[in-house]
Parts: structure tokens; C-alpha cells; sequence
């Protein structure tokens, strides 16, 4: 044997853990992740809470028995801030049981400034002072650096411990779960499940605050692009009224949760579910076209925005055919074909091609040819060429008296859209998937996670786009929601909700094969197993019984609207 090689009859007591920048940091074998990120953590960067190891996503608490291969999880990273809510919600659970050990807490929806809106019951006033006396507690557990301690307990186990702590919610959806197993995580008293890693003590969880509003309160937390602060709130009186308004319609289903949406698949009750859930649905449209007719008068333009995936297209036709019926006939005014050509395209920092800015539209061509129709007038309206990339001259259209423009798109809600417009004269809609049935009481479900699963079933049916390639997409798509439609939400006169109660389990078995074709050790890879875990908790449906003019048919396929126009001139 020559001198350049040994034998080790003992593996060596330390272990390497090289980062993707390069860096490489040497630990004790055995050490947790925690530890290895302490020695990089900068105090002015955001916080280490996670690592992707050798391709797999990792909690801190995660042990380094052999050299590996490592990228920071933070909390400017999708990953990083789920794992930094989850956790803080668990934080709320434990500082509310001992403020209120009577009360119950509920995690209700998301906010766009940061935030979740959480009710209380149970507890005779809620007011400044007992928010006070909540976030206090919180504050004392952060530095008492609690830990959070994960353990795998049986199935039964687990159900024994939510039947004897009240916990009904969660009982009736372990009922349907295929492992044996499950994960819990205990502070002081508290023990519950989370859909997702946590940090390893609530010494991590430094930025948060609560702040009374009507039925509830906020608990704030630190968005992605400022992980170091918490962002005023704002006003959101509309999209918490929407909130509302859907969690009513879930209880006059009998569906308040998915464990008792298990229940209707599993007892065969689905099919009204899904009735019902339709038939709110055309009870809302029907309701904003009515809102239209009597303003018949004042309204010209009706402008529709939401974000990626909320059934835009086939809402925009089902209120066409609501208008109709009331005797107003609705020109839908194409706003891609607004497009500058592709050479005037305003560039991102990046030097690539900004085709979501407001700036990316030729508005004054817009306003010109909108105040045009409104007159009544013949106009030449453009046609913009994808392929070229070059906007052409398009259909000659001139509208009747009495008729309405109908203008979707991403800007539909932006006040810069239609500056020569008479805002009088417009009538402003906001859809959104807006889920507010969540797994239990703790466990809510994301609205983008609904959004992201319709968007992979349609772009591998309608694009020919993989299951990998739409997650891959999915954080620009995200950073143009939050940049142009999100901020202008609020101006809406009102909104819809293109959620509905059943469609989860109907999107399961059609979506969990894309999701498994997603090749190992990429990031999409990590992000269709957190998918693919969560679609766990429901039961699977058919589609036989979705209507064929359902906005869930705009995604899953076969929707009667497809190729629906009341234009006719």
C-alpha cells in the first residue's frame, strides 16, 4: 500500500457539509443542521431556517451522520416561509391555550400585507387588552427559546390525544388517513400536527404581531421580500367580507372542514356537494349581473382581474351569458391584443423582457378605442401577433346603444389602466380562488397551493407543459400577482370566489400522476412532494358529476364555454 493511501478502521469524528456557493463547513458528526447554520448565519440576512440536503428537503433539527451537500433554506425562500408561519401559527396555538384554556382558536385565511386572519370562540370578550395579554405570552415563549420537540406517535395514539383534548375537527380527518403514523410536535402542554417542517424552538420566531379587526384578529408576519420586518397592514374589508361569506356557504353545506368532506365522498353524498356548491356559484354571478343591470345606465366598461388559475375566462362567460339574459349584450374586449410590439417591451433589472408591466400596454391606444365604442363609434381594433411579436391591424367592431364592454386581464383593477375612463362608468371585479376549507381549525390551506394544482392539470392537457415545468414557472407567475394585482384588490366593487368545496378530491386523481413524473433532486421535485403529501388528507372524487359549464372545467377539461362567444356582429 503506498504512503498516498490509508486504511481507517474508524470513520473520522467530523463531517463536511458543502454549500452550493461553495463554502464547505466542517461539524461534529451527529451535529444537527442548526448548528452548522449558526456558523453562517448573518445577523442582517435573512434567517436560516431549513436546508435542502442532498435534494431533499430538511429540517435544523435534522442530524449530519455523513458529508453532504447543502443550499440555505431562508426566510426570503418559498420553503423557508412557509416553515417560519407554520411554526408561528404553532406558537399562537401553545400562547393561546395558556392565556385561554377555554377558548378555541381558529386560523381562518391568508392577508396579502402578511399575515393570517384568525376568529375566537369561546372566550366571552376579545378585545385590546386580551390581545395584548396573547402577544405578551408569545413574546415570553420566544425568549424562553421553547423547543419544538417532533414526534412520530401511532395513528390511534394521535386520535386518542385530539379526542381527549376536544378536538373534533382533527379526529374526523385522521379517521381517512392511509399511514400508520403520524407527526406531531409538542410545546409545554401542546401537541398537533403541521402540514410541513418547523424550526427547531420559538426562539426563531422574532418578527410577528397581532392586531385587532372586525371578528378576529391578525397575526402579522414578515413577507418574502423584506424577511426582516413586518409591513403595515392595510384594509382589507372586501376580501375579509368574501372570506366570510364563503365560510357560511361551507357550513350550509355541512362542509366546514375536509374531514367532512371526506365523509360526503366516502358516505356518497359528494354529488349534492357538488350541486350545491355549483349552484352558489350561479347565485353569486347571477347576483353581480343584477348589480350591473341596475346600473345599466352609469356602466360602459366592466373590468375582471385576478390571479393565475382563478377561472377568469369561464366566469367572464358565464356573467356574459347572465348579462344577456337581463337584455345587455357584452363585448369582450381582447386586452392582449393591447400589447406594444415586442421591441418597445420594457426590461426587467435583469435585461429580460417585463410583459407584465402595466407599461407593456399601449394605453393610449387602449383609451382611445374604448372611449371610441362607448360613443358608438366604428372602430379598427389591433391584433396582436405572438409569433412576430408585432401588434397588426384587427376585426372592425361598432357596439349598439346599451351595450357593455367586458376588459379581463392582470392591470383590470389598476386605476392606470384607463385613465381617459370615467370611473363612474366602470364596474371593477375581482376573482380569486379564495379556499377557505381548511384540513382543521390550525391547518389552513393555501389558496396559491389551489390555484398551482388547476394550473398543472390544465397546462399538461391544454400546453403539453409538464407537472415540473408549471411549479418551475410558478415563482414568476407569483411575483407578477404581488407586484400588479394584489395592491389594487381593494378596488374592486366587488369580488368573486372561484373556490369550490369539492374540488380538491376532484383535482387529486388527476393531478397526483403529474406530480410523480417530476425527476428527483430538483427543486420542483421538493415542491411536488409537499404537494403530493398534502393532497394525502383527501379522498379521491370523479369528475361525472362536475357541471359542464363549472369553472373547475376550465382546468379539468370538457367545459361547454370552450369555444362560447355572444359576440355576433
Amino acid at each position: 500500500m503506498t504512503e498516498e493511501f490509508k486504511l481507517i478502521s474508524t470513520p473520522r469524528s467530523t463531517v463536511e457539509l458543502s454549500l452550493n456557493d461553495g463554502r464547505i463547513i466542517v461539524g461534529k458528526r451527529g451535529a444537527r443542521l442548526e448548528e452548522f447554520a449558526k456558523v453562517i448565519q448573518n445577523p442582517d440576512e435573512a434567517m436560516i431556517v431549513g436546508m435542502v440536503l442532498n435534494g431533499s428537503l430538511r429540517e435544523l433539527t435534522y442530524t449530519l451522520d455523513q458529508d453532504g451537500q447543502a443550499s440555505l433554506i431562508t426566510l426570503a425562500d418559498a420553503d423557508g416561509a412557509r416553515i417560519y408561519r407554520r411554526s408561528l401559527v404553532f406558537l399562537l396555538e401553545v400562547a393561546f391555550k395558556q392565556c385561554f384554556p377555554e377558548g378555541q382558536l381558529t386560523i381562518d385565511h391568508s392577508v396579502s400585507s402578511g399575515g393570517y386572519h384568525c376568529q375566537i370562540y369561546g372566550v366571552d370578550v376579545f378585545g385590546e387588552r386580551e390581545i395584548d395579554k396573547l402577544e405578551q405570552t408569545m413574546r415570553e415563549l420566544v425568549e424562553a427559546d421553547l423547543p419544538f420537540i417532533r414526534e412520530t406517535v401511532s395513528l390511534p395514539e394521535a386520535i386518542d390525544y385530539f379526542e381527549t383534548a376536544g378536538e373534533e375537527d382533527k379526529v374526523r380527518l385522521l379517521k381517512y388517513r392511509q399511514r400508520p403514523d403520524l407527526v406531531l410536535y409538542r410545546a409545554k402542554n401542546v401537541r398537533d400536527y403541521h402540514h410541513g417542517y418547523m424550526v427547531p424552538s420559538s426562539g426563531y420566531l422574532k418578527w410577528f404581531e397581532l392586531d385587532l379587526v372586525e371578528e378576529g384578529f391578525v397575526l402579522r408576519f414578515p413577507r418574502r421580500h423584506s424577511p426582516n420586518q413586518i409591513e403595515p397592514l392595510g384594509d382589507f374589508p372586501t376580501l375579509l367580507k368574501t372570506f366570510k361569506e364563503y365560510a357560511e356557504w361551507l357550513n350550509k353545506l355541512g362542509i366546514p372542514s375536509v374531514g367532512a368532506l371526506n365523509d360526503a365522498i366516502a358516505e356518497g353524498h359528494v354529488d349534492g356537494v357538488i350541486l350545491v356548491s355549483e349552484a352558489l356559484h350561479e347565485m353569486q354571478i347571477s347576483r353581480i349581473a343584477e348589480q350591473i343591470y341596475n346600473d345599466r345606465e352609469r356602466v360602459e366598461v366592466i373590468l375582471i382581474a385576478g390571479p393565475s388559475s382563478s377561472g377568469k375566462t369561464t366566469f367572464s362567460k358565464r356573467l356574459s351569458i347572465q348579462l344577456v339574459a337581463r337584455g345587455i349584450n357584452p363585448f369582450a374586449l381582447e386586452m392582449d391584443n393591447f400589447f406594444v410590439d415586442r421591441e418597445k417591451t420594457p426590461l426587467l433589472p435583469d435585461g429580460s423582457k417585463d410583459f407584465e408591466s402595466l407599461r407593456a400596454m399601449n394605453l393610449v391606444r387602449l383609451n382611445r378605442d374604448v372611449k371610441a365604442l362607448i360613443r358608438g363609434e366604428e372602430v379598427q381594433l389591433p391584433y396582436y401577433n405572438f409569433i412576430t411579436g408585432l401588434s397588426e391591424e384587427g376585426k372592425v367592431v361598432k357596439l349598439n346603444k346599451g351595450d357593455v364592454i367586458i376588459l379581463e386581464g392582470i392591470h383590470g383593477l389598476n386605476p392606470g389602466l384607463l385613465r381617459d375612463i370615467d370611473p363612474r362608468n366602470t364596474f371593477r371585479i375581482y376573482i380569486s380562488c379564495l379556499t377557505q376549507l381548511n384540513l382543521d381549525r390550525h391547518n389552513r390551506i393555501s389558496t396559491t397551493d389551489t390555484r398551482m394544482l388547476r394550473r398543472i392539470v390544465r397546462d399538461a392537457r391544454d400546453r403539453g407543459y409538464s407537472a415540473g415545468e408549471t411549479i418551475g414557472r410558478w415563482e414568476a407567475v407569483r411575483k407578477g400577482e404581488k407586484e400588479h394585482i394584489f395592491p389594487y384588490q381593494e378596488n374592486a366593487d366587488v369580488m368573486f370566489n372561484s373556490a369550490l368545496a369539492y374540488e380538491l378530491g376532484t383535482l387529486k386523481p388527476l393531478v397526483e400522476p403529474l406530480l410523480r413524473q417530476v425527476s428527483y433532486g430538483t427543486p420542483e421535485h421538493i415542491e411536488a412532494k409537499r404537494l403530493l403529501k398534502f393532497l394525502e388528507w383527501f379522498l379521491p372524487t370523479t369528475t361525472e358529476f362536475v357541471p359542464d359549464n363549472s369553472i373547475l372545467r376550465e382546468f379539468i377539461g370538457d367545459s361547454i364555454l370552450t369555444d362560447f362567444s355572444m359576440w355576433k356582429r
